[in-house]
């Protein structure tokens, strides 16, 4: 063999080097994490920076990266052909194509894209400064093919453009895998957490208040002493006070500010002015997300407010620890009393309060009971069922039985509710006993 085959080989090597280059550089850096390079460049790491900066121009770098693997592996079957009619003459064009097909496929395509997909991050931070020089260096070729490109975009009345909500899923999408495989509940409980901040501008604050029936509220007519009482019972520190009607709240009793009233009356409770002791109540409408009303608390620093329908009637309230509790899960402190509301059983069913909110049932059971008509279990079964149960009648919603126990004239106050086994779901989604 003369030396010309030698380099010919020499050559042939490697042009499918060149390959794998091209093919594993276009892999990493279309599979890389945008959030780690974004952490490293500002660690200050220049070759996440120039990561970035490649990302940036998408259509540059694919643009390269494609010419590059298309200019030599044309090159390297075109030298692979020459090299075997040499040798096979015409067959060898044949041995050609199959030899070049496989040696492709294998080491310049396959090997360098599975260790790019195993190892993004890395083989991209390893391969950012030669693919920028192979962009500066192609870069009027590629500058061509982008304009020929959308000039047939255009005729085809295609507009490419990157969309702000695909960012957004593939995150939501992200934070639940992370979820999913992971098997350390603190890890697990991480990604809820992510999840649940993630959620803040779908939920609606009427999903989460605590209703007008469960709230502590004063009676601006009573004597101070009585009012007095009443603050000092409670396990919590703000209070409605109402004047004729519950839906007349002219103010919210702060415990510290009626502290302070009492020392400056120097104990003497009959000389207590309650309304120095009242902010200005807040009121906000049903329609609020969590994210606009976490922010809202930021700006006007309150923890406390009151939300109202579209005709002006009170609700409910909605506290800054409702908010975060949405993110971080139940939140506890030495006043708080522990009431659930829901009671597993022996069997397998649980014992449900009717206020129980959907939200908080999901969230504990891990159940996917959908809340989107109702917020409470009482108020799907009478969406669901369009009628007020009886005691002891028994509806299937959504691969679950329920089973009402307790009424309180029309409000149902106590349920069973029982998970069906998968064998038995969707036999039906409005069964009845």
């Amino acid at each position: 063999m003369d030396s010309n085959f030698w380099l010919e080989l020499a050559g042939l090597a490697g042009l499918l080097f060149c390959s794998a280059f091209f093919a594993g550089s276009e892999t990493a850096l279309t599979a890389v994490s945008r959030a780690r390079m974004h952490t490293l460049e500002n660690d200050g790491n220049a070759r996440a920076r120039l990561v970035n900066k490649l990302r940036e121009r998408k259509d540059s770098l694919i643009g390269t990266l494609l010419f590059g693997n298309t200019m030599v592996n044309i090159l390297s079957g075109a030298l692979a052909t020459s090299v075997l009619i040499k040798f096979f003459g015409e067959a060898g064009v044949i041995y050609a194509s199959i030899g070049m097909t496989v040696l492709v496929l294998v080491f310049a395509e396959v090997l360098p894209k599975t260790y790019a997909l195993t190892n993004p991050d890395r083989f991209a931070l390893f391969l950012a400064r030669p693919v920028a020089v192979a962009v500066a260096l192609f870069s009027p070729i590629t500058y061509a093919v982008t304009k020929i490109v959308e000039g047939i975009f255009l005729i085809f009345g295609v507009r490419p453009h990157v969309n702000a909500e695909e960012h957004e899923e593939e995150l939501r999408g992200a934070i639940q895998l992370f979820k999913e495989t992971m098997d350390v509940e603190e890890d697990q409980e991480r990604g809820a957490m992510l999840r649940s901040i993630m959620e803040l501008e779908e939920v609606k604050v009427e999903e989460i208040m605590v209703h007008r029936k469960s709230v502590r509220m004063v009676n601006a007519d009573l004597p101070s002493a009585r009012i007095i009482e009443e603050v000092l019972h409670s396990s919590f520190t703000r209070l409605p006070v109402w004047r004729e009607s519950p839906d007349n709240i002219i103010g919210v009793i702060h415990t510290k500010l009626l502290l302070n009233e009492m020392f400056r009356c120097g104990g003497d409770i009959s000389k207590v002015n309650i309304k120095n002791a009242m902010m200005e109540p807040w009121f906000i409408p049903e329609s609020t997300t969590l994210f606009d009303q976490l922010q809202a608390f930021r700006r006007r620093r309150e923890h406390f407010s009151m939300m109202v329908d579209e005709y002006g009637a009170l609700m409910g309230v909605v506290t800054l620890e409702d908010i975060l509790e949405e993110i971080v899960g139940e939140i506890s402190d030495e006043h708080d009393v522990a009431v659930t509301g829901v009671r597993p059983q022996t069997d397998g069913s649980y014992i449900i309060d009717g206020k129980v909110t959907i939200r908080d049932l999901n969230r504990e059971l891990d159940w996917g009971l959908p809340d989107e008509e109702y917020s409470t279990v009482a108020g799907l079964i009478l969406f669901e069922s369009q009628r007020i149960p009886n005691v002891g009648q028994t509806y299937t919603f959504f691969d679950v039985r329920f089973e009402i126990l307790k009424k309180q004239k029309n409000q149902i106050s106590l349920i069973r509710v029982t998970p069906l086994p998968k064998e038995s779901a969707g036999e039906g989604q409005r069964a009845e006993a």
